[in-house]
């Protein structure tokens, strides 16, 4: 561990050296596309592949990397317009397989497509090839797969073949299917049956487990097979629209284990359940949080080790004693970062390394464990320093009905008592804030702006009853919590009342229009990018998608309530300027959700300034859109806060 160990001093005396007083850095530092990401190594460990983004051009480049020859190739490249990656593995030594997304119309209804690639890199140049072709359909339709990317095996003990699901023959409902990756012949394994929408397999590469769910009525079941046994058995059964259900995670070495998580009282819990017996067995729990993470892996011994669960220190909860003394002799040679496992070779000697803290975006680092080396790789943001940023605290606010909220507050440096105040809440709502780097949080408070994102009622991993709350309950309940963490943030001393501004993306987003309308007086101004504004209109468009009785169930469907709880439908109550901000490309929230109140507030000569992001998404995957929406809000937010 000699060179962690002189890694590790340098990370000290980088810490030490923070400066108390903030350098406002461009906005560019902040709103670049992280420069590397996503590394992923190969089975044998000798090659990675990784993302490179560049700013001259604007490409976003898929990588690879011989370790042993230093060959470096770049095998996709995008422009993030039309097409982006999805994602990417390697199936074996000399190929990957890669997922590319984007935007389309089926009819007049906007949809997110997939496509599959494999690509070859053992030659002078990569060789692509698209591994799906269409087919003709049983009643004579040339029917699509919309989405072709979702691979439910990597077949261990084939490295040429992988198992895919895809709907060929009757829309959303996917056979399965063995796939040679070389030469693009499939042949099938299963038919699509029993209304089963997604497909798993054991560690051994057989299909093994259906979840099936009828959209209609929300009647759901796990149906296992069991042994050699073709038969489909039901294992779990619920009401997708009323009841939390089960939620398998994978298989056990031993084929007759499956994971899964089910709410234990009010919170979710990992268990285990013999196929053959049928008898479960609680494996973990946290009696203040929900374990809602994927299993970990062995590389090495194929079987489970631990979950990832964000509430435990390093992030994962092990129960294999070799990674757990592995995981603390890297945590004590870096006790200054928030150390990350995220790949392994398969004989786990060679593995990356994923670091950050609240002053460090995040680095990628190469260890080997035979010569104990590690050695840094990968920056994603190397124009920030941590001369520049600032931690983030954990704090808990009351709100008005006594129930105690987390959140994480994060103060410009130099900062003494009260100061403009940016609240920002998340996206979602079902999903929650993190302690760690945040390009947004950071970009905020290097403009002196303190920062306070709270985990609202909604936000997931604090139990069933608490993220039920969004159940209908937009503008509602959750909003007042976001009033009480406003209140509460001028009552510690930390926000100057009048010079708070409400800024937050997607759901965030509906929250800032919510906040205009509902505390017209609260706020200075609010920023909205990829908001919701109209919750009619959002229920009725749902109707072109099979979800649609999930939405109902989440939003509601009584118009007059929808209507009370849109901030489109009471732009006349907002006193205060706002920015909105959307991509016309995004497929998660139209972009009509923006267009519809910048209308309303324009009609009635309201202070509104409108972004259209060219191609934007709902990511903002595309660099210009990137830069051009941080430069919108820096100039929004020293105007109105000065």
């Amino acid at each position: 561990m000699n060179g962690i160990i002189r890694l590790c001093c340098s990370v000290v005396v980088l810490l030490a050296s923070l400066s108390s007083v903030a350098k406002e850095l461009p906005v560019e530092s902040f709103s670049q596309l992280p420069s590397n990401t996503r590394p992923n190594l190969s089975p044998n460990g000798s090659k990675i592949a990784y993302i490179s983004n560049f700013l001259s051009p604007e490409i976003a480049v898929l990588t690879t990397f011989d370790l042993t020859t230093g060959k470096k190739q770049y095998v996709v490249q995008s422009d993030n317009e039309e097409i982006k990656v999805n994602w990417f593995t390697w199936a074996n030594e000399k190929t990957l397989i890669v997922s590319l997304r984007f935007a389309s119309k089926r009819g007049r209804t906007d949809v997110t497509e997939t496509r599959l690639l494999a690509i070859d890199i053992d030659g002078e140049k990569p060789v692509q090839r698209p591994l799906i072709k269409p087919r003709t359909g049983i009643y004579g339709n040339q029917h699509i797969s919309q989405f072709q990317d979702d691979v439910i095996s990597f077949l261990p003990n084939e490295p040429d073949y992988i198992l895919i699901a895809l709907d060929l023959e009757v829309a959303n409902l996917p056979d399965v299917y063995k796939l040679n990756i070389n030469n693009g012949n499939k042949s099938r394994i299963s038919r699509g049956k029993m209304s089963v929408r997604d497909w798993m397999a054991d560690r051994q590469g057989n299909l093994r487990l259906g979840e099936a769910l009828n959209y209609k009525t929300g009647e759901a079941s796990i149906r296992v097979r069991i042994g050699d046994d073709d038969t489909w058995h039901k294992m779990f059964e619920y009401n997708a629209l009323e009841e939390s259900g089960i939620n398998p995670l994978g298989f056990a070495k031993d084929p007759n284990i499956l994971y899964y998580s089910q709410y234990k009282g009010d919170k979710k819990a990992l268990y285990k359940i013999d196929l053959t017996s049928k008898e479960s067995e609680l494996v973990f729990e946290d009696e203040n949080y929900d374990v809602d993470g994927s299993l970990i892996y062995s590389r090495k011994t194929n079987d489970v080790i631990g979950i990832y669960h964000s509430h435990n220190d390093d992030g994962r909860v092990y129960w294999d004693d070799s990674r757990i003394k592995f995981q603390n002799a890297l945590n004590k040679a870096l006790p200054e970062s928030d150390v990350y496992l995220v790949d392994f070779s398969r004989d786990e000697n060679i593995y990356l390394l994923y670091t950050e803290n609240d002053f460090t975006p995040g680095r990628y680092f190469l260890g080997d464990r035979k010569n104990s080396s590690l050695t840094p790789i990968l920056s994603q943001y190397p124009n920030l320093v941590p001369e520049v940023l600032t931690e983030h605290k954990f704090v808990t606010y009351t709100a008005r009905d006594g129930t105690e909220l987390e959140g994480y507050l994060t103060l410009p440096l130099g900062a003494e008592g009260p100061v403009a105040t940016i609240l920002h809440p998340h996206g979602g709502p079902g999903a929650r804030e993190y302690d760690g780097f945040d390009y947004w949080t950071s970009f905020f408070a290097n403009r002196g702006y303190a920062v306070f994102r709270p985990n609202f009622r909604g936000s997931t991993g604090y139990g069933y009853e608490f993220a039920q709350s969004q159940m209908k309950g937009w503008g509602l309940t959750m909003q007042d919590d976001l009033t009480d963490a406003a209140n509460w943030l001028v009552a510690q001393n930390i926000a100057l009342k009048d010079k708070m501004c409400i800024v937050g993306a997607s759901y965030g987003g509906y929250a800032a229009a919510m906040a205009a309308v509902k505390t017209p007086d609260l706020f200075k101004c609010a920023i909205s990018f990829a908001g919701v504004t109209d919750l009619k209109k959002l229920v009725s468009t749902s109707r072109r998608y099979l979800n649609s009785k999930f939405v109902k169930k989440q939003i509601g469907d009584d118009s007059a309530d929808l209507k009370a709880r849109s901030p489109a439908y009471h732009a006349d109550k907002v006193k205060i300027p706002m920015l909105f901000i959307h991509g016309e490309d995004d497929r998660v929230v139209d972009i009509v959700q923006s267009e519809i109140m910048v209308e309303e507030l324009e009609d009635l000569d309201k202070d509104v300034e409108f972004i259209e992001l060219e191609n934007g998404d709902h990511y903002l995957s595309i660099q210009r859109n990137r830069h051009a929406t941080f430069k919108a809000m820096d100039a929004f937010l020293k105007k109105h806060l000065n």
